[in-house]
């Protein structure tokens, strides 16, 4: 639900807030607030799809098709649980506010299942991983959807929503980049990569709570909401459906498979396949996550000058072809070459997430127009299920690397004809994902021309 709507709903009541600043430009004081919490959501949000999958199989001795099926059974898990969680959502109303209070009792599940992932031993069996990774998982979805939606009703503005979105996925590289540092730190002290990966659990464990308080005492929420039911699972059936949710659902999984595939064998292809060292390939994955920080808000730009849609359009083109340029001419080992080849690629990283959620979160007033009811929950619940699909897809990855005989143990030789299924896997299948994205989003039915009209017509039904 936009923000628009609310006080018709609540008779003006919101949480600090008057009807008129809740339909106006958020100063940055308030977003900066909010995006506090990205800060260790994304500090867990990388580990989980790049080191977690990677560290499991090759330093904690899980075979690499244990945690390709368990990764992919917990993913595939959440296309269930996530619209179950975002009906639940849209149905809460307290005195505190409908998001802040998920995000809250989140909080110790998810201190609790990371400090049991990550402080974890060498020899801990695929049983550990599974439990805690279904743990962990309910708790970050829950974390998650509440934020973004919450994001959603900041601004019911097309393009303050990409503003929202830009600081959102801004303070979401600035977790990442706080997490990937702190391997090089740690190694550079002497201690092994083991001990570099608890560091992230701890550091996580540690933020949490602060960024929270930060984020939950300082940014404002509609409260008091009561909504009509959703309809069960004919009526969630019925939205995916809707060409506007069908092309924009079926572009992120496109996305998130594609950087999924990117992340989860990173470290494989750069050190097996073009000669590099851990501290170098953290160095690089660090660079590529720092140019995606300079990145967003371009696309925000762009988005505002020729729409979202067709902004992550030109994105995905061109994190396709930069990628591709990128792992196929740079010379093995030339270390300063891959440093900015991928500084160039990682430019559109942050382009899908944050042009995604605010194509989410104007796709929310076209769906409350048509069915008259508040649906923000569930649809960014939905949005978080296909994103997760695309990202367990790309870990079943370890299930064609072990297919093919690759040995994840570190300091091992694999044979030339795996290295060339391993680049394959790595090179090819982004590529043709992300172009296959900008086609789906080629023809985007909501315009920012038909959000207007859609705003106007939400205005005009409860008399504003």
């Amino acid at each position: 639900m936009s923000a628009a709507q609310r006080p018709a709903q609540t008779h003006g009541q919101t949480h600090g807030q008057t009807p008129a600043q809740t339909s106006g430009r958020r100063p940055n004081r308030v977003l900066a607030a909010f995006a506090a919490s990205c800060l260790p959501y994304a500090a867990l949000g990388l580990p989980v799809y790049v080191t977690l999958p990677e560290f499991y199989a090759s330093h904690i001795g899980v075979s690499l098709a244990a945690v390709s099926l368990i990764f992919l059974l917990v993913r595939l898990a959440d296309i269930v649980v996530d619209p179950a969680l975002g009906l639940l959502i849209d149905r809460t109303s307290t005195r505190f506010g409908r998001y802040r209070v998920w995000m809250a009792a989140a909080a110790p599940v998810l201190m609790l299942s990371v400090g049991l992932l990550f402080l974890v031993e060498p020899g801990a069996g695929a049983g550990h991983l599974a439990l805690w990774l279904v743990v962990m998982y309910l708790g970050y979805s829950i974390s998650l959807l509440s934020q973004t939606s919450w994001a959603a009703v900041l601004s019911p503005d097309y393009d303050q929503r990409s503003r929202i979105y830009a600081w959102w996925q801004a303070a979401n590289i600035l977790g990442v980049l706080a997490v990937l540092l702190i391997p090089p730190i740690v190694q550079a002290t002497g201690r092994d990569y083991v001990e570099a990966v608890r560091a992230q659990g701890l550091f996580i464990i540690a933020l949490l709570p602060i960024a929270l308080v930060v984020t939950l005492r300082f940014t404002p929420e509609p409260r008091g909401v009561a909504p009509p039911p959703h309809g069960g699972l004919k009526a969630t059936l019925g939205l995916i459906a809707k060409p506007v949710l069908r092309r924009l659902l079926l572009s992120d999984l496109l996305l998130g498979a594609a950087r999924g595939l990117i992340g989860v064998l990173f470290f494989y292809f750069f050190e097996q396949a073009r000669g590099f060292e851990r501290d170098q390939t953290s160095l690089m994955l660090l660079v590529y996550f720092v140019a995606g920080l300079v990145g967003a808000p371009v696309w925000a730009w762009l988005a505002t000058r020729i729409s979202k849609h067709r902004a992550l359009a030109v994105a995905s083109l061109y994190f396709a072809g930069s990628f591709a340029a990128a792992t196929l001419l740079v010379p093995a080992g030339n270390f300063p070459a891959a440093i900015a080849a991928l500084f160039g690629v990682g430019l559109a990283f942050g382009a899908s997430d944050l042009l995604l959620r605010a194509m989410m979160a104007d796709a929310s007033d076209a769906i409350r127009l048509e069915t008259e009811a508040d649906q923000t929950g569930l649809l960014f619940s939905i949005l978080n299920a296909t994103s997760k699909l695309g990202y367990a897809f790309s870990v079943g990855a370890f299930a064609v690397l072990e297919a093919i005989g690759f040995d994840p143990a570190p300091g091992d030789v694999n044979t030339p004809e795996v290295i060339i299924g391993l680049q394959w896997l790595f090179i090819a299948a982004p590529v043709v994902l992300l172009a296959l994205s900008a086609l789906v989003l080629r023809i985007y039915p909501l315009t920012p021309e038909r959000h207007a009209e859609i705003r106007a017509r939400l205005a005009a039904r409860n008399g504003a």
